[in-house]
């Protein structure tokens, strides 16, 4: 016979069993999630170069590419790939351009613009996930710096800070975030690398000094890779490295003249060269057009008139005329002296970027290359968060 004591005991036990198991199953799926970028690193670096450690993580994981958004750019493709939108949506419309609300350039060579946040669009991802309760730590990654929302990532380094941390302390930074106790460990870390970009813009994407470069990055994310191995809870980390452009060489003498087929008052500025953004003064933008509409090696579009697929052209940042040179050249008047270069139409495979994935909640697959866009949802999904609008899907198969 059962007493009423004992019933009581009894019912305390199974509400402490049931407790105890729910923070167990708790506990075994909360994973945590590292992404890297490694600026400007090809989709196709791993089969010119040797990269025995993203090969190894390839064999283990998903092996993919990203598809950039239009410009393929470092800072626009950054923000996109952290808000999940393009650039026409979430307003780093170029790496410089023109705002008329605020009646001022944003420019990356400009710390008050480029931590101003009325630039910023969007949700970034550390500001999704802090804002439901999820603990983040950001090491460089182009934007994160800004209080975007009111928010920073939990943790943060100030970019334009020096000195910056080497490539190798940015390695340990994460493991250092990871090692952390349970209830002080970020589930989301980011970083970011500036090279192989540093190195294709200068000497091509071909050289022998980008090959060494690719090789010392390939060193590093093995260093990380291997941290990650060696912690207790291994099995319960994602492991996501990224880059947010490709690379093309431009020959000497490939240049496309835009000012010496103007009049000066015709033109309030021009931004950039891949694509190049002409600010017209007004009543000027038809008479531009009609001056650059027939140039070789460039398309030329009134902004309303960008092609559909390239997801440009909504954005009053943008420039009432936008010239998009064929890969290979530069729409500029001072001669090209040769190098490499991005920014080109995402549909040219040159400006595919890097997509490895590995860890608890990634199969071992290949898969065809997808948007940037993506990356964002597929983050929420990884941390079990509610995403904010975007313009991504989860890609099939992940």
């Amino acid at each position: 016979m059962i007493t009423n004591d004992k019933y009581t005991d009894m019912k305390k036990l199974l509400i402490t069993l049931t407790l105890c198991l729910a923070a167990l199953t708790c506990m075994a799926g909360k994973h945590y999630t590292v992404i890297v970028s490694l600026d400007g690193f090809r989709w196709d670096y791993p089969e010119w170069y040797d990269t025995p450690n993203l090969d190894t993580i390839a064999a283990k994981g998903v092996t993919s590419g990203l598809i950039p958004s239009f410009p393929s750019k470092t800072f626009p493709n950054h923000y996109t790939i952290a808000t999940g939108l393009y650039p026409d949506h979430h307003g780093i419309v170029h790496n410089t351009f023109f705002d008329d609300v605020s009646n001022s350039f944003f420019s990356l060579a400009n710390m008050a613009t480029k931590l101003d946040p009325h630039f910023y669009g969007g949700e970034p991802i550390w500001v999704t996930a802090r804002r439901q309760g999820v603990k983040t730590s950001v090491f460089y990654w182009p934007g994160s710096d800004v209080k975007v929302k009111g928010m920073h990532p939990d943790r943060y380094l100030v970019y334009d800070k020096e000195p910056r941390l080497t490539f190798e302390e940015r390695v340990e930074s994460v493991l250092s975030e990871l090692r952390k106790p349970e209830g002080e460990r970020p589930q989301l870390i980011m970083t970011y690398f500036e090279q192989p970009d540093a190195h294709g813009h200068h000497f091509g994407p071909h050289s022998k000094k980008t090959r060494q470069v690719v090789m010392q990055t390939d060193t590093l994310m093995g260093q990380l890779y291997r941290g990650i191995q060696q912690l207790p809870f291994a099995a319960d980390i994602n492991l996501i490295i990224v880059s947010d452009h490709g690379m093309t060489w431009v020959d000497e003498g490939h240049q496309v003249p835009l000012k010496s087929r103007l009049k000066a008052s015709w033109v309030k500025s021009i931004q950039g060269n891949v694509p190049a953004m002409i600010y017209a003064r007004e009543g000027c933008a038809d008479s531009i057009y009609q001056a650059l509409r027939h140039i070789d090696y460039a398309r030329v579009w009134k902004r309303s008139d960008v092609p559909a697929y390239l997801h440009y052209g909504t954005n009053p940042r943008i420039g009432d005329i936008v010239v998009c040179p064929d890969a290979g050249y530069l729409a500029q008047d001072s001669p090209v002296k040769g190098g490499g270069t991005h920014g080109f139409d995402p549909t040219v495979q040159d400006m595919h970027a890097l997509f490895r994935a590995v860890g608890p909640d990634f199969p071992h697959t290949t898969l065809p290359h997808f948007c940037n866009v993506d990356v964002y949802p597929l983050l929420c999904k990884l941390l079990d968060i509610i995403p904010a609008p975007n313009d991504g899907t989860v890609p099939a198969g992940l």
